[in-house]
Order: structure tokens, then sequence, then C-alpha cells
């Protein structure tokens, strides 16, 4: 069952994804709520996975992994046992920061940080040539971040 969002909660995490350390005081000025109403309010989203985490974003090439690939994966099988030991080996790699399971010629898309192409060359022998599931990869080196972000459009 989904949760019902309403237009003050949409203000709400409309703030807190800009900047989620915003005092609860200032939220509540600018949606026209007090500041226990705004702290029921975001509870409540966290309770119920409106929001799913509250994390610092790090810029990858300051912390000393300046390489973002983008994966494309097809699977030999598609059995669910199959699927769901793929998808477990993406979630639990650390230079995965983002998982998809799509449709068309793939079968998932990662994007993958690294420090640097033999890392990269690492995990493809990891995750990829030792993995019998998996038919062929094609991987796309990304030479420019222009946006990045998991902001989601509310209004």
């Amino acid at each position: 069952m989904a949760t019902e969002l309403d237009a003050f909660d949409l203000k709400i995490l409309s703030i807190l994804q800009q900047d989620n350390t915003t005092p609860q005081r200032e939220i509540g000025a600018a949606v026209n709520l007090s500041a226990p109403a705004v702290q029921r309010r975001i509870k409540r989203m966290e309770e119920v996975g409106a929001i799913a985490a509250n994390v610092a974003v790090v810029d990858p090439d300051k912390a000393g992994r300046p390489i973002t690939i983008i994966v494309e994966i097809a699977v030999e099988s598609e059995r669910v046992d199959l699927l769901d030991a793929v998808k477990a080996s993406f979630a639990a790699a650390p230079e995965v920061q983002q998982c998809y399971y799509v449709t068309g010629e793939a079968d998932f898309v990662l994007v993958v940080t690294v420090t640097s192409m033999a890392e990269y060359e690492a995990l493809t022998r990891r995750l990829f040539f030792a993995n019998p599931n998996i038919r062929r990869f094609r991987t796309l080196v990304a030479m420019d971040r222009v946006k990045v972000g998991l902001s989601v459009p509310l209004g």
C-alpha cells in the first residue's frame, strides 16, 4: 500500500532533498507548520520509507575514486534464483553505486566508481568473469559527470 503524501509532506521533502540538515524550525517557517509538526511528519516519512536514508553525498573525485563507469550486463538465464544471486553480488560490491534491473538488450545497468582501470579490471574478474550466469558486459567510461543526483521531482 502506497503512503499518501500531502502538500506539506512534499514541501518538506523538497527542502530536505536540497539540504537535510535544514533546522526543523526553518522548514516549519517555509511550509507554515510548527517545528514539532515538521518533526512528526519527518519521523512518519522515515518510518514508511518515503525518506529512504539520511546520507552525505560524497564527491568521488575528492574521495580518490575519480573514474565513473556505467556497465551494461546481459545474463545467460533469468531464472529467479540465478537473478537473485547476481543481484546480491552486485549489491554487495562497494564499488557499485547503483544497480538497475532493466528491460531491453541489457539485463542490468550498473554505475561504478573506481580508483583506477586496474581496480575496474579486478572488479570485472570478480563480478563478471567469475560468474557463469554473466553472458556479456559492456563498459562505458564517463568522461564528465554532467549531472549527478538522486533528487525526485516533487510537485
